[in-house]
């Protein structure tokens, strides 16, 4: 059984068969280079993008940010042992199994198989501990339908919708558009970083909207636009929560897709919101309503809009954010007197405190 000192010994989990596998790299490169080496002992585990492979990885830090890991002879091929008297993983050294007993796992893991409850629902079966949301909430909250359905159920204001799937007629999604109104937001239900999402401002466009909704998801949701701008909430914590201060996105044009969140090349990010102290109040106490209701733990990004007559409506809950120095979340939290290092820190004791 490997282990090498009396520290705890920790899983991050970055990469991942997902679209958002670079997105996974960087955030997972700035957690892992943050987290307290005389309190914690790290094993590194790489998913391959293709393959889905999981990958014990003991190279340089600087290779994972540079998507060479997967190359290095260090790599090791380990597997879930759902036995709970392991709660870890099996690897074969020298022609016999060896175990990694993990005492939690922290996936760094964004989008489709990562952040919808896939890999925490695995890491519950194998009994270990998941630091962040688990199987429930992860799946929940990457439900765009579901999701708001829950919110709204507890009387939060949500965007009038409507889900279509793959064998609904042309017509009848069309009719589905027009009642809702343009401008709208054709999405994949499930599906982050706004991949496959249009703004759609008349039916000649819709689609084609649809067809590249439909790439990313068996469900696509059109979503009436909401006038105003797009603020988040850091959330952290699982008992007792802490909130960061609420940011802003200003857009010059179009929309926040994926391009703009990690270029910001026509938009920016205020932090704190250039909003009166009791409306950032408002949304703060309306993040902490959300998380709760949708039974997030660890820590989580809420993100909602702000109407011009000051009406807050639920936008969606991001269960695994970009975690990079220059991320949305760790930014809202530093504005309010963390840093970086102790996020990372807080978020690892919060496992042991539940």
């Amino acid at each position: 059984m490997y282990r090498e000192s009396e520290k705890r010994l920790i899983a991050v989990f970055f990469g991942g068969n997902s679209s958002e596998y670079e997105v996974s790299l960087e955030s997972a490169f700035a957690v892992i280079k943050a987290i307290n080496t005389e309190k914690y002992e790290t094993v590194l585990i790489g998913i391959e993008r293709e393959t889905g492979r999981w990958l014990w990885y003991r190279g340089a830090l600087q290779n994972i940010r540079e998507d060479c890991w997967q190359k290095d002879e260090t790599c090791i091929p380990v597997y879930p042992s759902m036995d709970h008297r392991v709660h870890g993983l099996h690897y074969m050294k020298e022609g016999r199994m060896c175990t990694l007993e993990l005492d939690a796992a922290f996936p760094i893991l964004h989008g489709k198989n990562g952040e919808d409850g896939t890999v925490q629902g695995v890491l519950e079966l194998m009994g270990v501990p998941v630091i962040g949301c688990g199987l429930l909430s992860s799946a929940l909250c990457m439900d765009k339908d579901l999701a708001h359905r829950v919110v709204a159920a507890a009387g939060i204001q949500t965007a009038q919708a409507a889900v279509i799937q793959t064998e609904s007629r042309e017509e009848e999604i069309r009719k589905s558009a027009c009642r809702i109104g343009y401008p709208l937001f054709v999405k994949p239900v499930r599906a982050g970083s706004s991949f496959g999402i249009t703004k759609v401002l008349s039916e000649r466009e819709l689609p084609a909207a649809v067809e590249e909704a439909f790439c990313h998801d068996s469900a696509v949701i059109l979503e009436k636009a909401v006038e105003g701008f797009e603020v988040g909430c850091a959330v952290l914590g699982t008992r007792e929560l802490i909130t960061g201060e609420v940011d802003e996105i200003q857009l010059s044009q179009g929309f926040f897709d994926y391009t703009e969140k990690y270029t910001l090349r026509t938009s920016s990010i205020h932090v704190p919101a250039r909003i009166p102290e009791r409306k950032a109040r408002e949304i703060k106490d309306t993040a902490l309503r959300i998380y709760r209701l949708l039974g997030c733990s660890g820590f989580a990004r809420v993100d909602m809009f702000l109407t011009p007559s000051g009406e807050i409506y639920f936008n969606e809950v991001n269960t695994i954010p970009g975690f990079t120095a220059h991320s949305r979340y760790p930014n809202m939290l530093k504005a309010a007197g963390m840093s970086f290092e102790e996020v990372v820190d807080r978020l690892i004791m919060g496992w042991q405190l539940r």
